[in-house]
């Protein structure tokens, strides 16, 4: 009895120490979700109007030519992958990948990994990688974000591949985080209505846009210097580089989420056992002291 509540006794404080593991990670990841929600927040209008106004050019004009504007014959996809550096964040990272293998399911690709997950489970499925250089997505900033365009759409207009998805998780609230698989390029499929925006309510309404007659008559009202070609050549790394940092800061705010969410979780389980642990402790005790009285009295009738 005496060893069993020994036993006991060790099993609280190692519980008990984990639970403050978990509370101390909970308040850090509580700290960082402060400021990634912030720089999300911060950053949303001027993504979404730089998106809209995209859409407004790829649905009023037919006369440009460039390699982003026009459907691609090579079917083979480019994912831009943005994953977690660490792992306790309940099932974010997971939910992720399963969001990126449902899309790319039959397809020819190759990915752009975002995050040290995201790099070590592609490197396990032996995946084709495009880079590493950005295997840690903490200190990723806006000009990393336009190195990573400048990279996608080079190896775009190789013909490498012919199409870039993006695969990220929308924060939408400290409870709620979704994983998106959302088509950037080409611009193409904007007009075709292929592209979702990266974030919710951006897409203008056609019924409202002056420069449409209906669906299929569009009046070419805007003149490009020098010319639209060269417009489009110069504005779409520009305008994938702010997609990219766009979901880089939702990506962020939602792991912090989901670690904060997980270990709040894993205090109150541990709670939870402590509390079972010292009801065992003290019935075992009660127990143990009983029978030392039983003990006793039975030895003092003896006598």
């Amino acid at each position: 009895m005496a060893g069993n509540m020994k036993a006991v006794k060790l099993r609280i404080k190692s519980v008990q120490s984990t639970m403050q593991i978990t509370k101390a990670m909970e308040l850090v990841a509580s700290s960082k979700l402060r400021r990634a929600k912030e720089r999300s927040e911060k950053c949303r209008p001027y993504f979404d109007e730089l998106y809209s106004t995209l859409v407004n050019i790829a649905n009023s004009n037919t006369d440009f030519s460039s390699i982003y504007a026009k459907d691609n014959v090579n079917e083979k996809v480019c994912y831009i992958v943005i994953a977690g550096d660490r792992g306790l964040a309940g099932g974010y990272n997971s939910n992720l990948f399963k969001c990126f293998e449902a899309d790319a399911q039959g397809k020819d690709y190759s990915v752009l990994p975002i995050g040290k997950k995201a790099v070590e489970y592609f490197k396990h499925r032996n995946a084709e990688i495009l880079t590493e250089a950005f295997g840690e997505i903490a200190p990723i900033a806006v000009a990393d974000s336009f190195a990573i365009s400048n990279l996608v759409c080079e190896e775009y207009k190789k013909g490498s591949f012919g199409c870039v998805t993006l695969v990220y998780t929308e924060f939408i609230n400290i409870l709620s985080q979704v994983p998106h698989a959302v088509a950037t390029l080409p611009l193409a499929d904007i007009k075709h209505g292929k592209i979702g925006s990266i974030k919710k309510g951006t897409a203008p309404d056609k019924g409202n846009d002056s420069t449409n007659t209906d669906n299929t008559g569009v009046k070419n009202i805007i003149l490009y210097e020098p010319d639209s070609t060269e417009v489009f050549n110069t504005i779409v790394p520009e305008y994938l580089a702010g997609v990219i940092y766009g979901a880089i800061c939702d990506s962020v705010a939602s792991e912090q989420a989901a670690r904060r969410t997980a270990m709040d979780a894993a205090t109150s389980n541990a709670e939870e056992m402590i509390e079972k642990l010292n009801l065992h402790y003290n019935r075992a005790r009660q127990a143990s002291i009983t029978q030392e009285i039983t003990e006793i009295v039975g030895g003092a009738e003896g006598v």
